[in-house]
């Protein structure tokens, strides 16, 4: 008999944690992987029939000075956003919440992604890259004879 005791059911609380974990993640689609909460840049990720859309929210970033490149089924995105001083000469700063410096972030593309199809744009502070899906995963009606 062992000498270890716990005061509450363990396969419970397991069974628990459980469908908190699941309450966390099962919102997302498990193909489709990113960073936590809070990194910089926040990014948005949807599918059509014929492509996988990205939006990452990279205001005040010079275009230049962004690049983007998928390897081994990663979509990478990675740049610098200088520091500015926006506040008045003299004036002490107490907080600063704006992100300054280098930034990336890799995003896991799910298999139907063609890393030959892709296409990037700055638009009002928000990088738009559109990876087209692959010819066989695209839906397509079938006739019935």
């Amino acid at each position: 008999m062992s000498d270890l005791y716990f005061g509450t059911d363990l396969f419970g609380e397991l069974d628990r944690l459980q469908r908190q974990m699941s309450g966390l993640f099962g919102s997302f689609p498990s193909s489709l992987r990113s960073s936590r909460l809070g990194t910089f840049p926040q990014i948005n990720i949807g599918t059509t029939d014929s492509a996988i859309e990205i939006v990452a929210f990279a205001p005040g970033i010079d275009p230049s000075k962004l690049d983007v490149s998928i390897d081994k089924g990663l979509l990478s995105i990675s740049g610098e956003r200088s520091a500015q001083q926006p506040l008045p000469e003299g004036a002490r700063q107490y907080a600063q919440e704006r992100f300054s410096g280098a930034f990336r972030r890799v995003i896991e593309l799910p298999q139907q992604a063609d890393p030959d199809n892709v296409q990037a744009r700055y638009v009002d502070g928000c990088l738009l890259i559109s990876v087209g899906k692959r010819e066989a995963s695209k839906p397509r009606a079938i006739t019935v004879q």
